[in-house]
């Protein structure tokens, strides 16, 4: 398919490093400055082996989206090579499933950026900061692909740096440079370093994976690349980068404080530089946050009104979602995603904690479904070796890992069976479409050609 066939108006110029920076933006947020206290708790420094099957799954996912990309590049991303792999149902399906998981995160995104914001302004409510961030991501959304790639790419910068700035500190703090109130504590024995067993470190899987999560938006970015044979070294990079940046920050975190005393509510690197009399590192690290949230929610924003729209204009969704005004995104998409977004947060202000908790983990659940379709999807749309079947087999392991590990914890549990309850609905939800499918398909079929008139 050509360039000029996606649908989008925008112009193919991004170059290889640009995808790698606006990959490291979309990626970097929450799941890793906040969620990995709770895989640090749950696995205490084994959490870096956890990282690293994270890693490793993850650039199988990413290898297969890249050279499905190369082979056609595809506006749909990851749900159109579903739909080609497997028919309409699996780009139903998959379309469907990706939308609503990431609807519900978003809500947990703008709530999570509104408690950080009122780190600085207590006295203003919730609502009133959610409703500002949503308006903010919609309006970067709206300007254009060009402006959000240049704004994540600044992001990525500044998240990067605030990562870098910890490094420096805590190797400045572990040689003695700065003087704290504990001593360092470095893990010496195996229950030290893997303190719950195999089983806690299978349960802390999930939350690697989750600070991994946003290839999805790299593959629908990777269609705008100057040369889409650049997207498998552009994820490759990325993920290197990542891999390191998060190990080695981790593994300095957990080498300064013991893993008992890290705070589910805080960021590991608060919790590790607590000893110290650092007094701008929780500003340092609260901005760090918002930056890190606002990025991941303005990419996640991108993603469902693109999903929306594709899924529009292959007839999986209403017509008048595709229907194009002067506005960069359909006025239709853009009024269905912020009724979702809106809904999403109602219920993360309103929800009691545990019970959103477990429908956000449930979301992010049913994207690493969606990694599963896409590793089976190159499975067969690609030439594959032995090797390439190798990797992706490995690569749906480690998912599945991930996947099954949340039903050894009691905060995940509920979120694992409220997964299969969404995609119990969509699932249902398809069997009706597909019905309708070949009844239409039958009736097309069955129409008679009109003789030609007589003289």
């Amino acid at each position: 398919m050509s360039k000029s066939s996606s649908g989008s108006k925008e112009k193919n110029d991004m170059k290889w490093w640009q995808l790698t920076l606006f990959g490291v933006g979309c990626t970097i947020g929450t799941g890793f400055f906040l969620g990995s206290s709770i895989a640090i708790k749950m696995t205490g420094p084994a959490i870096l082996l956890a990282f690293i099957i994270a890693a490793l799954g993850t650039y199988f996912v990413f290898d297969a989206l890249a050279k499905m990309t190369v082979q056609e590049p595809l506006k749909g991303g990851f749900r159109s090579y579903a739909k080609k792999a497997f028919g309409r149902w699996a780009g139903f399906s998959s379309g469907w499933v990706y939308w609503m998981s990431e609807v519900l995160i978003m809500g947990s995104q703008m709530t999570a950026l509104s408690i950080f914001t009122r780190f600085w302004f207590p006295n203003i409510p919730l609502w009133v900061f959610a409703a500002c961030y949503a308006a903010l991501g919609l309006v970067v959304v709206l300007i254009g692909v060009s402006i959000l790639n240049k704004l994540e790419n600044v992001l990525a910068i500044l998240k990067i740096a605030a990562i870098l700035m910890f490094i420096v500190i805590a190797l400045l703090a572990i040689f003695g440079v700065i003087d704290g109130k504990s001593p360092i504590h470095f893990p010496d024995s195996q229950k030290d370093i893997i303190p719950h067993g195999v089983l806690g470190l299978w349960s802390g899987v999930i939350f690697a994976f989750y600070a991994f999560g946003g290839i999805e938006i790299l593959g629908l970015m990777a269609t705008r690349l100057k040369d889409p044979k650049e997207a498998p070294k552009s994820g490759k990079v990325m993920l290197f980068t990542l891999m390191i940046i998060y190990i080695i920050s981790i593994g300095l975190a957990v080498m300064m404080v013991p893993w008992n005393k890290f705070n589910d509510g805080k960021s590991p690197f608060v919790n590790a530089l607590d000893n110290y009399n650092l007094t701008f590192i929780p500003h340092l690290f609260n901005g760090a946050l918002i930056i890190a949230g606002f990025s991941t929610m303005v990419a996640s924003l991108f993603a469902v009104t693109s999903i929306l729209v594709t899924l529009s204009e292959e007839h999986d969704a209403p017509a008048l979602l595709c229907k194009q005004g002067k506005l960069k995104v359909p006025l239709p998409t853009l009024i269905v995603t912020l009724l979702g977004i809106t809904a999403s947060i109602v219920c993360a202000l309103l929800m009691p904690g545990n019970v959103y908790e477990y429908i956000t983990t449930a979301a992010g659940l049913m994207l690493l479904y969606n990694w599963i379709f896409i590793l089976a999807s190159a499975w067969k749309l690609l030439e594959v070796t032995a090797k390439d079947k190798i990797k992706y087999s490995i690569g749906i392991l480690l998912i599945l890992i991930a996947v099954t590990g949340t039903l050894f914890h009691d905060t995940s549990r509920p979120g694992f069976f409220i997964s299969l309850a969404f995609v119990g609905i969509i699932g249902s939800l398809t069997l009706i479409m597909n019905v309708k499918w070949k009844k239409q398909k039958k009736k097309k079929r069955g129409k008679v050609l009109k003789p030609w008139p007589t003289a």
